[in-house]
């Protein structure tokens, strides 16, 4: 939760989190990503490796976030919520 809270202070605009809303329309991980134009233009942003382990784990987490307008917005995708909050942070303290 302290992660979380230090991206929260980071934001000057909302922080979204989302965990497995595909499964709430019976997808899979491929088909949430690969079904919707909209969400497949992100999977060339996730590492191969992380999208294998999602698709294994039936797993998306969603971390989308607004640092500094209410108008520009990143997003993060995982299968691990630690890890989807510790790649947003770093990318908010440049790397």
């Amino acid at each position: 939760m302290e992660k979380l809270q230090k991206l929260i202070e980071k934001c000057k605009c909302g922080v979204h989190l989302t965990i497995n809303s595909h499964r709430d329309y019976y997808e899979t991980v491929e088909q949430h990503f690969k079904g919707n134009p909209i969400t497949e233009e992100y999977l060339e942003d996730i590492e191969p490796d992380v999208y294998e382990k999602m698709k294994e784990l039936n797993t998306i987490i969603e971390l989308q976030y607004y640092p500094d307008t209410p108008v520009g917005f990143y997003k993060v995708y995982h299968y691990d919520i630690e890890k989807a909050i510790d790649e947003a942070l770093s990318s908010l303290n440049g790397g």
